[in-house]
């Protein structure tokens, strides 16, 4: 029998916190409920859970340290919590690395959802850059773009740039992917949220923002293809002659 995948929830408010878990305790996700930041940073290391749900509003320690912190030696995939609507808020944390966030109060199928497709997405990734460390097993397979020195395959979440594997979230991945596969084409913020996003994002359109510099920081551009802003209008993937 497989092992239980590992769900650290992160919140002060101690009923929200068992009510969630009892959520994922029916869908057989085992949990471990912390209620504020410093113990959120001891648990992570020896717990080793599969996915985070972090509330923002922890007494000491605040949800956007814990997540920095966390991002500074684990890829895990991290949801945000939060009963701030604010783009600004979300903005802030996916510019620190969350994965995802949602705004309190949540619909449970929805919150269950969501952790299921990042743990899924989660688990190809490993399961790819396991086998891309394995001699002779460097070709590609499934749905991918290749350019000279970049490689994005969706088919397995992963990524390879000037020879290495890149570490990137799923949001990122397939911004990345949706821009490559469809060169010297110009979609505004708009249209790329109702691609990657879907309809709940329309609006926050700095989210296409935050992400497109997390990928020139690990993407730098290429003498024969970058990733472009049209100012006025939104992003390309340019292909140079």
């Amino acid at each position: 029998m497989a092992d239980k995948q590992k769900i650290l929830i992160v919140d002060d408010d101690n009923n929200i916190a068992e009510l969630i878990a009892l959520y994922l305790a029916k869908e057989l996700y085992d949990t471990r409920i912390v209620n504020d930041g410093e113990e959120a940073l001891k648990a992570f290391p020896i717990y080793q859970p599969d996915l985070v749900l972090l509330d923002l509003m922890l007494p000491g320690i605040d949800g956007y340290q814990v997540c920095r912190t966390i991002r500074t030696t684990s890829q895990v995939p991290i949801i945000m919590l939060s009963a701030k609507g604010e783009v600004f808020d979300k903005v802030l944390g996916l510019e620190l690395g969350a994965d995802d966030y949602m705004i309190k109060p949540f619909d449970s199928k929805e919150l269950v959802a969501r952790v299921k497709a990042l743990l899924r997405r989660s688990q190809v990734t490993a399961a790819a850059n396991a086998a891309a460390s394995l001699p002779g097993t460097s070709g590609q397979s499934g749905k991918y773009v290749e350019y000279p020195g970049l490689v994005v395959n969706l088919t397995n979440y992963s990524v390879i740039y000037d020879g290495h594997s890149v570490d990137m979230p799923p949001k990122e991945l397939e911004l990345l992917y949706f821009l490559a596969s469809q060169p010297n084409q110009v979609f505004n913020r708009e249209q790329l949220l109702d691609h990657i996003w879907g309809y709940e994002y329309a609006g926050d359109t700095r989210t296409v923002d935050v992400h497109i510099k997390r990928l020139r920081e690990k993407i730098k551009d290429h003498p024969t293809w970058a990733l472009t802003t049209v100012w006025g209008v939104g992003y390309k993937f340019e292909v140079r002659q």
